[in-house]
């Protein structure tokens, strides 16, 4: 038996959105099913709203999300970080590239004390990631 630990994103109605921005960038299955799919919306105009999105990326990460209808709390804010990681350098700094559009980038992508290579940045739909790119 396996055992994965996987990021679980919340939005409020942005969840659509930010799925196929995510798929944009790290490719892979897609897969949407909405509140109005499973008839669990309990206003109609939150149909549409993500109950479960999913994408499976090849090299077997996988993203989740979900929109929040409004009879449900969100929090305003998050501790949690997306964090990647590796030594494929191409690869995670085209990560980078594609997570810096429309985003507040609070540590550029350099060379950090420690000899990796290290970025910090709160993406356009607010969730924070941390890319790390080990020394060969």
């Amino acid at each position: 038996m396996t055992a994965r630990l996987n990021p679980y994103i919340g939005f409020r109605t942005e969840a659509r959105d930010a799925l196929s921005f995510y798929h944009g960038i790290f490719g892979g299955d897609l897969q949407i099913m909405s509140f109005g799919d499973n008839g669990a919306a309990r206003d109609p105009s939150e149909n549409d709203l993500v109950m479960h999105g999913q994408i499976n990326i090849p090299n077997g990460m996988t993203i989740m999300a979900s929109d929040t209808p409004k009879t449900m709390e969100l929090a305003d804010a998050s501790n949690i970080t997306v964090s990647l990681s590796g030594d494929e350098e191409a690869l995670l700094t085209g990560y980078w590239n594609g997570l810096t559009e429309g985003a507040t980038i609070i540590e550029p992508l350099v060379k950090a004390p420690w000899g990796d290579t290290f970025g910090m940045l709160i993406d356009k739909f607010g969730t924070r990631w941390m890319i790390n790119i080990g020394v060969h």
